[in-house]
């Protein structure tokens, strides 16, 4: 689940990258809530290359207005229950719930409230509002993982490149940071609330 396009590659590409090299993955849904033609195409063409190797992937890019979701509350949450009807994932990505972006925590909280019974894995995203915290849960990447994931997104989202924090050192700073506190080089960090076995 990510609100805006670069969203849930920029929070869980690397892990997502690991997961679909080290496994072999039947299905992935991958939901994004905000964008426009020009970002749509550019999240169609990333999430294609992030699943190329999985056999059934629905990508769903919808177009709510950016920093507007809060205000269409009621009908995100019809999506959801919609999409609850569809699936049962072993594994939820989305945004972490103290993340001080009003479409990241109505994501978050929405997607806490239709599967309760699911692992959910919380994203946090490098920004301007400095809201990361502590998380509990690390995924061990390599260079390797990470460079490619920077590719894609540099590649992928040209419409980005513009803005002040849209680099690869943003973009593997984070994972440079969890990765020195897991006592690895790199790994992405997440919020596990609640993980029944």
């Amino acid at each position: 689940m990510g609100a805006h396009c670069d969203d849930i590659e920029i929070g869980a590409g690397c892990s997502l990258l690991k997961i679909f090299k080290d496994y072999k993955i039947e299905s992935v849904n991958w939901v994004v809530f905000t964008s426009n033609e020009i970002r749509k195409k550019e999240a169609t063409k990333s999430a294609n290359q992030f699943l190329k190797h999985v056999s059934k992937k629905k990508i769903s890019i919808e177009s709510y207005r950016d920093g507007f979701l809060p205000f269409y509350a009621a009908e995100i949450k019809e999506y959801f229950e919609r999409l609850r009807k569809e699936i049962n994932p072993d594994i939820i990505f989305t945004h972490y719930r103290n993340d001080r972006h009003q479409d990241h925590r109505l994501i978050s909280d929405l997607t806490w409230n239709t599967w309760r019974n699911n692992m959910v894995l919380e994203y946090e995203i490098p920004k301007y509002d400095g809201d990361i915290g502590n998380p509990n849960f690390f995924v061990e990447v390599d260079k390797d993982l990470m460079d490619r994931r920077n590719g894609i997104l540099m590649k992928s989202f040209v419409s980005q490149h513009s803005k002040h924090w849209f680099s690869e050192d943003t973009f593997s700073a984070l994972p440079r940071l969890r990765g020195m506190e897991s006592a690895t080089q790199f790994a992405e960090a997440f919020y596990a609330r609640k993980i029944v076995f």
